[in-house]
């Protein structure tokens, strides 16, 4: 999840295909599950358990939880929809309050804001078999202070038959090979742009992070002290990034209206964007019968590695859940394998769980399997309370960097100076 999780709808994703919610390593030292809470266990849940979820995970529930009801005949699971525009308002109004829900959906944003009010994930709730980076999303402060329940990352959408037209047969996996295929489309085929990348606004410095990660850059210092954002690596990263507009390969002021971005994909004005898994039904539906057939997807580009933005969200059991036990076992229900895989078949959430992704409903699309790899190799952004306001300051200063109004050795040290008077937050 970015600072403001993004809903499952063409808007959202067109103005984010740059880059987000949790899927390989963390930016920060991976503390694993440290201070396990008390055991689910293997009974049958009763009662009411209240749970509140976001977006298109709020809409799927009431029919994912009938198959939890299904197996525990005495329980019966009460589903509050919540806007993300307000989410983050309501939880904390709710824990100031101390009417919290049983269990919650948890951006990896939101996480180091209210882990104080979360219980540890119960004992016997296994997280090996989830994606490195969607678990060390869920820690905060040296424990895991809920269980990974879906994952997203980013990965190249690119027009293979203009790509062909333009001579080049091949995915591009190096920063040289992307920005070449980029030039290509335009030479070659037509495109008037080669690659439509984020320009500014919310959330555009976190879209820009897999460039920097791939050129070695890292946010914060091994002990998650210090920031380190004014380094020749993230200078390096800024560089590249920057070139690709002045060179006029992407544009700079390009449309961020709902639809734009596929539409113009679509069009062959701009056949290459970096998006999240859900691009591809957007773009299907965009192209219409047989358009899946003319593009393909690749891993972010590789300078010193191909690292991708990890998201997603994490289930929580709040401190003050009133039905605990019952809020344990449909913790435990929801990351079971099999429930993954249907989660996945009513919101299209990628499941955090490895082995869910062994299902026919997977495997049948060879796109989603470079999304599995790429999630191998991701990143999640400081679970700290600061780096909303740190990620906000940086937005600002980003678009700058792409309408040349600043350079990046520039850029890098105002994002340190930002960064370093905001502090680390908790």
């Amino acid at each position: 999840m970015y600072r403001r999780k993004l809903a499952v709808t063409a808007a959202l994703v067109t103005t984010t295909a740059l880059l987000l919610t949790g899927c390989g390593r963390s930016d920060g030292p991976a503390t694993g599950d440290a201070a396990a809470g008390p055991k689910a266990g293997d009974g049958k849940a009763s009662g009411t358990v209240v749970m509140w979820a976001q977006g298109a995970s709020g809409e799927a529930l009431p029919e994912l939880v009938k198959g939890f009801e299904k197996e525990n005949p005495d329980v019966k699971v009460q589903v509050t929809g919540i806007p993300w525009s307000s989410a983050h308002q309501k939880y904390q109004s709710a824990i100031a309050a101390g009417t919290v829900p049983d269990v919650a959906q948890m951006g990896t944003t939101y996480m180091a804001d209210f882990a104080d009010a979360f219980e540890n994930p119960a004992e016997d709730i296994k997280t090996d078999g989830i994606f490195e980076a969607a678990r060390n999303a869920a820690v905060v402060g040296g424990r895991a202070a809920g269980v990974p329940w879906y994952v997203d990352t980013r990965v190249i959408f690119y027009r293979t038959d203009l790509a062909a037209q333009a001579g080049i047969t091949q995915a591009p996996k190096t920063w040289a090979d992307f920005t070449a295929l980029a030039r290509a489309y335009q030479e070659q085929a037509g495109a008037e742009w080669g690659v439509r990348l984020p320009t500014g606004g919310t959330d555009s410095f976190q879209a820009f992070l897999p460039f920097a990660w791939s050129s070695g850059a890292e946010l914060m210092n091994k002990d998650q002290t210090e920031w380190t954002l004014d380094t020749p690596e993230m200078v390096s990263a800024l560089t590249e990034y920057q070139k690709v507009f002045t060179d006029k390969v992407a544009n700079p002021n390009a449309s961020t209206e709902a639809g734009a971005a596929e539409s113009n994909f679509v069009s062959g004005n701009t056949p290459m964007l970096i998006g999240p898994p859900q691009e591809i039904g957007l773009l299907n539906k965009a192209g219409g019968e047989g358009f899946d057939a003319k593009y393909a997807v690749a891993r972010i580009p590789e300078v010193k590695s191909s690292t991708s933005f990890a998201g997603g969200s994490s289930v929580v059991v709040f401190k003050k859940a009133k039905n605990p036990e019952a809020a344990r076992l449909l913790v435990k229900w929801l990351t079971e394998k099999s429930t993954q895989t249907e989660f996945y078949k009513l919101t299209g959430n990628l499941p955090a769980v490895e082995d869910a992704w062994n299902d026919a409903s997977l495997t049948a699309d060879t796109k989603l399997s470079v999304f599995r790899d790429q999630l191998g190799d991701a990143k999640s952004p400081p679970t700290n309370t600061a780096w909303v306001q740190v990620s906000a300051g940086a937005d600002t200063v980003f678009e700058r960097v792409v309408k040349g109004a600043m350079t990046p050795a520039e850029a890098a040290k105002e994002l340190q100076s930002q960064a370093a008077g905001i502090g680390i937050g908790k």
